[in-house]
This record gives structure tokens, sequence and C-alpha cells, in this order.
């Protein structure tokens, strides 16, 4: 008489028909453990179950445990297979999966063969696992129709031999657009905007993402909110763009936009907002509320007035996007506690905070006082190393 447990009923079903169990194998890929024990406490104990069922229910379990198709018509060429081969553990095999459906008709052969040519670019065996693993669909690409003429592209726009790699290993997912259809016409598109071709190479490898924004809106709401900056010289705005590519993958309502605002409350005039997206577009890449709004508060905190601020704002924009604890907090209390200057003497030479504690502002101090010379941060910092030393003596 056999021992009746709930899903009973769904075990023997699986067990007298296994290609039942496979089916639902590869659906779900990798049962948990609880569904195993289901399995096993609802074995039938009858003498009359044929033994050999019992063996082969065994081998489903040591499959199911190392996460291996079970199914006879695909053991021989699994992929999965393939990614045990490779390291991929059962948990990342199965975020795969269900990630990308075309892996359930990969075969071992057609992996093999795209992680080869992905070799063959250049790309060290260590990383393929996690480049893989992010973009899955890479083992599903022909390497003729897709791979390829993509890598072939690129190299079109790369100065050296690693550039194509690198962009790569940066954004696997760049295989997803095809290089006819969507590289073709962003190269296209910021040409007009006065981009030379050896600097729009660049601008795509440092940034391989922009392959995946459309011209149309994305792309076009950016250009649109520079020109209404009054960035309207020939080639400005392709010139911001190259400087710091990652602007483009920024919302204009939600990041950008909201941080000239926040400029503009501040006290930058336009003319200063001008200069800030054309020398220091990270500044305007930055969160409101995270970075630049609790810099001004620390600022506020340290004796500054909000003119002051602005005057220091204006003259060096990063300023608000340092980091406080490492980088303004230090050197305020450098300025004041150690060198004995007030905090107009920052407004007046805002370049203070560019510079160094340790290997510039604490050295050139040490040197100047040594010397007890009467200096302004302007005369102290104005130099570089070189005419540093040739003026002062060594640091």
């Amino acid at each position: 008489m056999s021992r009746e447990t709930p899903g009973s009923s769904l075990t023997t079903g699986v067990i007298q028909n296994p290609s039942n169990f496979d089916r639902f194998y590869v659906q779900s890929r990798i049962l948990s453990p609880w569904m195993l024990r289901m399995f096993f406490n609802a074995l039938p104990c009858s003498e009359s179950f044929a033994f050999i069922q019992h063996i082969r229910v065994f081998f489903f379990y040591e499959h199911i445990l190392g996460a291996m198709e079970v199914s006879s018509t695909h053991s021989s060429g699994s992929v999965l297979w393939f990614f045990k081969d490779k390291g991929f553990d059962d948990k990342s095999i199965n975020d795969m999966f269900k990630r990308c459906k075309r892996l359930e008709n990969l075969q071992r052969e057609k992996a093999s063969q795209n992680w080869a040519y992905l070799q063959s670019l250049g790309i060290q065996e260590r990383k393929l696992p996690s480049i893989v693993g992010k973009c899955p669909k890479l083992l599903t690409f022909g390497v003729d129709e897709t791979l390829e003429p993509m890598v072939q592209c690129l190299k079109t726009l790369a100065t050296k031999p690693e550039d194509v790699t690198t962009a790569i290993i940066k954004f696997p997912y760049i295989f997803s657009h095809s290089a006819e259809g969507k590289l073709c016409p962003l190269l296209g598109f910021f040409e007009a905007l006065g981009i030379p071709e050896k600097q729009l190479g660049k601008m795509i490898l440092t940034n391989p993402r922009i392959v995946s924004y459309s011209i149309e809106p994305k792309l076009t709401r950016v250009v649109d909110f520079l020109t209404k900056l009054g960035l309207t010289e020939e080639g400005l705005i392709g010139k911001i763009l190259v400087k710091n590519p990652y602007i483009m993958g920024y919302n204009v309502e939600k990041r950008l936009q909201p941080t000239v605002d926040f400029l503009t409350k501040v006290g930058l005039t336009k003319s200063d907002l001008q200069k800030v997206a054309v020398n220091y577009p990270e500044v305007l890449c930055r969160d409101v509320n995270k970075v630049l709004k609790p810099n001004f508060d620390f600022l506020k905190s340290s004796g500054f007035d909000g003119q002051q601020i602005a005057t220091v704002v204006s003259g060096y924009p990063p300023v608000l996007i340092k980091s406080i604890k490492n980088s303004l907090e230090p050197k305020i209390k450098f300025l004041v506690g150690v060198m004995g200057r007030r905090i107009q003497d920052v407004v007046e030479y805002p370049d203070f905070f560019r510079h160094g504690l340790k290997k510039s502002l604490e050295l050139r101090q040490k040197v100047l006082s040594q010397k007890n010379a009467d200096f302004s941060l302007n005369e102290m910092l104005y130099y570089n190393k070189k005419k540093f030393c040739l003026k002062y003596g060594s640091t």
C-alpha cells in the first residue's frame, strides 16, 4: 500500500512518466530543496514499484543538485553543462535563464563558439563569466551576423586595439544593437553637432552605453537642454558631450534641470551656468539632495554666507560635489587652524579647493613658512610644482 503525502499524485505522475519531469525541470531549471523533499517523501513503498524507477529518480536528484539538464534529448549538448564547466554557480545559471529565454534553445556548440570569439577579442577568461552573466544573450548571437559587424565598426572608432575590448567589458549589451541600424545613425547625429571623428570614437568608447540611447527623444532632449542654457556657439555642445559623455545618460527633467535650478538659487548667473556646463559638466550630473545641497549646507555651517558661497561656487563649481569628509572639511580646518587664514581668503581664491591637502597645501605652506614670507593663497597656489620650486625652493 502506497504512502500518500501532499503532492504525491504529482510525484507519482512524474515518476511513472519521466518525460513529465523533464518538461517540468526544463521550465523551472532549478528545484528548491522543499520540492525535492516532497518528491522523495511521496515515493510509494510498495515492493511492486519497479526498482529501476527508484534508480532513475535517484539520478534525477543527482542531476538536479548539479543543476544539469535531465532530459535524455538534451543531455549530450546541454548548455547547462557548458555553464557549469565555465564556473557558473546554480544561482547564476537560474538567473540567466530567467532573464534570457533564448538560452532554452541554445546548443553547447554555439555557446562555445561565441565564448571563444569573445576571448579572441582580448577579453580575459576570468572576466568572461561576469560579462556573460550581465548579458547572456551574447552567447546566442551569430558571430558573423551580429558580433563581428559591431566589432569592426567599433575598431574604426578606436585609437588603440584595447579600446574595443574595454568598451565591450563596460557594456556587453552593445551587441544587442545593430551596427548599421543603430550605431551609424548615432554617428551621423553627433557629427552634425560638430564632433570630430577622432573625438567621436573616444566619446562612444568611453561610454559605450550611448549606443543604447535613442536619438529621439533621449539625446535631442539633452541637446535642447544645453541649447536653452545659451550654448549656441557652433560645436560647443559637441565639446561638452566629448568632455563628459556620461551627461547623455541623465534624465533632463529628473536630474539636469533640477541641478540648474538649484545652482540658480545658490546665486549663479546664466553666464556662470554656461561656464559650469562647458568646464565642469560633471557638476550638472550630480543629485541635488544627495550631493549639492549637503555641500552647500556644510559651507554655510563653516562660516560662509550666501553671497560668499555663490562666489566660491562660481569660481570653482566642483566645490559642490567634493567629498565633505575627505576634502572640504580637512581643507577648511587646515586653512583656519594651521594657516591662520580667514574664510574670505578662499572667497578671493576659490581654486584653493582644487588643490590636494597632502601633496600641495601642506608642503607649500611649510616651505613658505620657513621663509617667513607673507603670501596670498593665489601666490601660494598659482604656480605648478616645477615653477613653485624655482621661485620658492624645493617642496
